[in-house]
């Protein structure tokens, strides 16, 4: 009887070795468990001989996952981030070209110009606060408000140097400035206000619902899925004076594996019946001009969003810099560092 147990249990750990008999496809991207999750279920009913396996990270951690796995790529897809972003990623040689069936439905600055990536949505960056702690009224409505003292300890800030949507907001915030200097008292004086970064979404996310913290600076589709899908008590405030609007983009991966397969899952998500659940479920604004506007939701249209002018070749270039030097003297430093530099009053 033991000879029989012991054989029937090794013949139970040798199937499990087995694994999972189909095709993997292997996507990086930081649109999160629930959008992504949707479209893992919705592709495998469609393709039962695909495994599709999506990692959850910030934008800039996709783009160092990838420039780290150049030589022996896992991820075929990168779904997600700003188009500086992926412009680094091509100079680099890390992408593959791809020209998807929508390409003339999009605008000449949202793609590259040799078809690297392409822009799916328009994201526009917002200041979100906790609805139960703070009234509209009361909420800052522009970015310098974020500087008043009135604010102190009271901002929960995503930890920036991980995640494509600070990045894009700590750059722009540089380049509102005369000079860059300025723009790092600008961080500085931010920096003094907040009481904490989170490592990550989801740290954010609870920070602002336990009160932790009142607001802080994130994306507006994100603010809408906490509050709507996760019941989280959330608002946010479009900047009066204009906020970053970025290109949000995918692309393939160079020599991944499985590319046929990434291109159908690119198509697939990409889709004009997607795009209009992307929006109707998930906040996102297509790029896309050739939707039926009467398909997309009500509030598209409603919502008023003042592009701020961002120089994104600037960003791509020098904004790596300016991250390193903000992650080295300025975070958790900022009333320091504005006495050093003769900025404290």
């Amino acid at each position: 009887m033991r000879t029989l147990i012991v054989w029937m249990l090794g013949g139970l750990m040798l199937a499990g070795c087995g694994g999972d008999a189909r095709e993997t496809l292997v996507i990086y991207s930081p649109h999160g468990k629930e959008m992504l999750s949707q479209y893992e279920e919705a592709f495998e009913r469609l393709h039962p001989e695909v495994n599709v396996q999506w990692i959850d990270m910030g934008g800039q951690d996709a783009y160092d996952r990838i420039r780290t796995e150049r030589q022996n790529p896992q991820a075929s897809l990168w779904w997600g981030g700003d188009g500086p972003m992926f412009d680094r990623a091509a100079r680099e040689g890390l992408l593959e070209p791809y020209v998807p069936s929508w390409a003339e439905a999009v605008p000449d600055d949202a793609h590259h110009p040799a078809h690297f990536w392409y822009a799916t949505y328009l994201t526009p960056e917002v200041i979100m606060f906790n609805s139960r702690t703070l009234a509209p009224e009361e909420a800052p409505k522009d970015w310098d408000d974020l500087l008043d003292p009135k604010w102190d300890d009271r901002i929960i800030v995503r930890y920036p140097l991980a995640s494509s949507t600070m990045r894009t907001i700590w750059g722009a915030m540089i380049m509102r400035q005369p000079t860059v200097e300025e723009g790092y008292a600008w961080l500085a004086r931010l920096d003094a206000n907040t009481k904490t970064y989170a490592a990550d979404p989801t740290q954010l996310y609870l920070k602002i619902a336990r009160e932790e913290g009142d607001l802080t600076l994130w994306n507006m589709p994100d603010t809408y899925i906490q509050a709507e899908i996760n019941g989280y008590p959330f608002d946010y405030v479009i900047p009066a004076s204009g906020t970053p609007v970025l290109n949000d983009a995918i692309a393939l991966v160079k020599n991944g594996p499985n590319l046929e397969r990434a291109k159908q899952f690119y198509e697939f998500v990409t889709s004009d019946s997607a795009l209009v659940e992307q929006a109707r479920t998930y906040y996102r604004i297509p790029v896309r001009t050739d939707l039926d506007p009467a398909r997309l939701p009500a509030w598209i249209t409603r919502v008023t969003i003042t592009p701020m002018p961002v120089d994104w070749e600037r960003l791509a270039t020098e904004g790596p810099a300016w991250m390193q030097y903000w992650d080295e003297h300025i975070k958790g430093r900022g009333e320091a560092w504005l006495r050093e530099h003769g900025y404290a009053e």
